[in-house]
């Protein structure tokens, strides 16, 4: 049960996938009161608290909204009670991980909500009663129909990646690599699709509690490593994965080799399902290289031999 209420946090292909919420929370419907100066004159959350967002929030402003409102978006509001009830419905070991990031939590409910507004929309009747999982996929997957992919980015694509291909003649592996790039270009549309919520709709985040989140949030391994001016890997695995157990002397050894230099951490994704959700790990173990300034590098899925991981270390300046 633990893991299965997990994954309805992953959000994959970006969002398109957060509906698989449970179905029973409706953001409350009210008049939007006036604002106390013009929305282009407020910071973006993304400014105000960087990295807090990561999808549908990122385009929200900050603003002073109601007691226990904590998000406004058009004519939806979304409540310290709504958040407070989401919670509520996770196991009690996850339920302490929601609480520290309550923002994540928030944006996959705001985002969810916009997406089946904009999909109910489209199909012109309402979204009540309809099955909004559908809906949404329906209208994401319209979306993506679009994307095409030329040969000159086929070509591209064998021309830097022949190893991948195991050196095969181009009219060989080419509809493979359409299919590999049609998908990569259609995840890249859902994804900015979602990040531009808020120029299609006006979304306002309430400035205390952001303020509140934005710290919370920050309460992590990952996150701290990352704020010590260091560069970082970080391990995502779990006891009983055969390549993470692989790993871990490794990254014992790797921790004594970089001490004082670098960071290196492991992240149990049983125990930190939710910062394991943020970071967007959808299988393990997962290595994901920071550099000093906190920026994601490089990330590799499997198992990464030593002397590999030690090469990314080193183009981060770590020897």
């Amino acid at each position: 049960m633990r893991n299965q209420w997990c994954w309805r946090l992953v959000v994959l292909a970006v969002v398109c996938i957060a509906l698989s919420y449970s179905q029973g929370w409706t953001p409350s419907l009210e008049a939007a009161e006036p604002a106390t100066r013009p929305a282009g004159d407020r910071p973006l959350v993304n400014d105000a608290y960087p990295g807090l967002a990561s999808a549908g929030l990122l385009g929200a402003r900050v603003s002073e909204l109601p007691a226990g409102v904590l998000v406004r978006a058009g004519d939806l509001t979304f409540t310290q009670a709504n958040l407070d009830a989401e919670v509520a419905k996770a196991p009690p070991p996850v339920q302490d991980q929601l609480k520290k990031n309550g923002f994540f939590l928030m944006e996959q409910m705001v985002t969810k909500a916009l997406l089946a507004k904009e999909a109910g929309a489209d199909a012109g009747k309402s979204v009540s009663g309809m099955d909004e999982r559908a809906l949404v996929q329906g209208y994401l997957g319209k979306l993506a129909e679009k994307v095409t992919v030329s040969d000159d980015e086929i070509a591209e694509f064998y021309k830097n990646n022949k190893d991948a291909v195991d050196g095969a003649p181009l009219e060989k592996v080419k509809p493979q690599i359409a299919v590999y790039l049609r998908q990569q270009k259609q995840q890249e549309l859902v994804a900015r699709h979602v990040r531009t919520l808020g120029q299609r709709t006006t979304i306002e985040v309430a400035a205390a509690w952001g303020k509140e989140q934005a710290v919370a949030a920050k309460d992590n391994p990952v996150d701290k490593a990352r704020r010590s001016g260091r560069p970082s890997l970080v391990d995502f695995g779990s006891q009983g994965c055969r390549p993470c157990e692989m790993l871990a002397p490794i990254l014992e050894t790797l921790k004594t080799k970089y001490e004082g230099k670098a960071n290196v951490v492991f992240v149990s994704v049983r125990e930190e399902q939710i910062l394991s959700s943020r970071y967007g790990i959808q299988a393990i173990p997962v290595q994901v290289f920071f550099d000093k300034d906190g920026k994601e590098v490089f990330r590799h899925v499997g198992f990464f031999p030593q002397d590999e991981i030690e090469k990314q270390m080193a183009k981060m300046g770590v020897k």
